[in-house]
């Protein structure tokens, strides 16, 4: 286990995180395709401006450079500039959220949803119950789209939460550009998305129709760590840990060694406290009270270096679920801006 890791995300707050940003820049051209079964073949305008290709077309940049670290940049900085959001957890949270939620509608039954249409950004995925709060993140990038209009709203989504993630201290998440803005009937249905109030079961089937095994649904719930819940969006609330806005394993070590007890809440929803204010959600428990996440549970706890490898992996392949990249488009890796400026 990392160390150095293990203890500063513990103990450091996201203002002593801020330095001054460097640039750099990495460039790259993005080829996608995309298979879409109730797709239609008419552009339509992206959120901020643009026209998108049809689905199931090659698609390919026009440009022939396109700097998405400056992109990666831009985001990194505007998150360290508004770092009262949420009472200074700031903007990271919700955006690893957003990419999370913006991918996860994806079923591998009929390969509909996914990231690759950048669907969130009509008002049917965007009214989901399940994507209460997600508003706010769409709003941050925002200014990022109208700074980079030549970037699609999926790759923009994804990005930010890749940004997100490594700018709180988590792993290196590879990631490749090349989602096309999709029409408004490609919206999948509501519902996709996790319910919190489930147990074990519910999520080893959620998470298969996603693609996923055991060890990457535990990785990919281990983002809990950051960020915290809302009674006005979820119904449930407070923090799961105690760093909200640094990526750990913390999540895992709260799940085993805190003494949790189940309360109703004020709004009736049924979620496990501890005596330091933390929380978890039933879905959360879950992971201790089946064998087999369990065991996945005391690994991450043990060594969060694993747990790093793991999520990169596993985030990964849920940005990018639905997607089939030519093998000439290579992932980026990005640079944070702690890195730019040694």
């Amino acid at each position: 286990m990392s160390t150095f890791r293990a203890t500063i995300g513990r103990t450091v707050n996201r203002k002593s995180l801020a330095i001054l940003a460097g640039l750099t820049s990495v460039a790259g051209s993005a080829v996608a395709y995309q298979n879409y079964n109730n797709g239609n073949k008419k552009n339509n305008l992206k959120p901020w401006g643009g026209l998108a290709a049809a689905p199931g077309v090659h698609v390919a940049e026009k440009e022939a450079k396109r700097d998405y670290q400056e992109v990666y940049n831009a985001i990194a900085t505007k998150i360290r500039d508004e770092d009262e959001y949420d009472n200074y957890i700031g903007y990271g949270p919700v955006l690893v959220r957003l990419a999370w939620h913006s991918s996860g509608t994806f079923d591998r039954n009929d390969n509909s949803g996914g990231s690759f249409g950048g669907t969130y950004r009509f008002k049917k995925e965007m009214n989901d119950p399940s994507n209460k709060g997600l508003q706010n993140a769409f709003d941050f990038l925002r200014p990022i789209h109208e700074q980079f209009p030549w970037i699609s709203s999926g790759d923009l989504y994804t990005l930010g939460g890749v940004t997100a993630v490594q700018e709180m201290m988590g792993p290196k998440i590879p990631w490749r550009s090349g989602r096309v803005d999709q029409p408004e009937n490609t919206v999948p249905d509501n519902g996709r998305l996790p319910d919190a109030s489930q147990g074990a079961s519910y999520v080893r089937n959620l998470f298969d129709r996603l693609g996923f095994g055991d060890r990457e649904t535990v990785a990919l719930i281990g983002a809990h760590a950051l960020g915290k819940t809302h009674y006005e969006n979820s119904g449930y609330e407070g923090p799961w840990g105690p760093s909200p806005n640094v990526f750990t394993n913390d999540f895992f070590v709260n799940l085993l060694n805190a003494h949790w007890t189940l309360n109703t809440n004020k709004k009736g929803v049924k979620q496990w406290d501890n005596d330091q204010g933390h929380m978890m959600l039933p879905t959360d428990m879950a992971l201790v009270k089946d064998p087999k996440y369990r065991k996945l549970v005391e690994e991450y706890a043990k060594d969060q270096d694993v747990f790093f490898r793991d999520f990169s992996k596993a985030f990964a392949k849920l940005l990018e679920n639905n997607i089939k990249f030519p093998d000439q488009n290579k992932p980026h890796y990005f640079k944070t801006l702690d890195e730019q400026d040694l």
